[in-house]
């Protein structure tokens, strides 16, 4: 798994890293139970303060994504995240009105957009 941060995106690092690590799972280039590098490893490869690796992490962690083993690293979480379908449509919101918002001004039909989005969705189901 390779994680490539942009300090100039206006995007934490943090989240950034966040991100990529939830993709990789959903793209399926990162399975259950596969570690992670560990916080200093990432840090010194990213040339991010460890504090940074390590707010991701146990983001990550506590939405159970990720596990923590003390002394033995971080590994992907064999339990899928117990969220209420509730506190899922809350964080998936925004990125949904981002999207729609990007859509509208690329002028781009309402039946084109929801095509993308099952496309982008297969696409993922096919990887794992």
């Amino acid at each position: 798994m390779i994680i490539r941060v942009q300090p100039g995106l206006g995007v934490p690092i943090y989240l950034q890293i966040e991100s990529q690590v939830k993709h990789a799972i959903a793209a399926g280039a990162l399975k259950l139970d596969n570690a992670l590098p560990s916080v200093r490893k990432l840090a010194a490869e990213l040339r991010v303060n460890p504090n940074t690796v390590a707010r991701a992490y146990q983001n990550l962690e506590r939405d159970g994504i990720l596990r923590t083993v003390p002394g033995g690293g971080c590994y992907v979480s064999s339990q899928s995240p117990g969220l209420l379908k509730s506190e899922k449509l809350r964080r998936l919101r925004p990125i949904a009105m981002q999207l729609a918002v990007e859509a509208k001004q690329l002028r781009l039909a309402r039946a084109e957009l929801l095509q993308l989005l099952e496309n982008s969705y297969d696409d993922l189901g096919e990887a794992q």
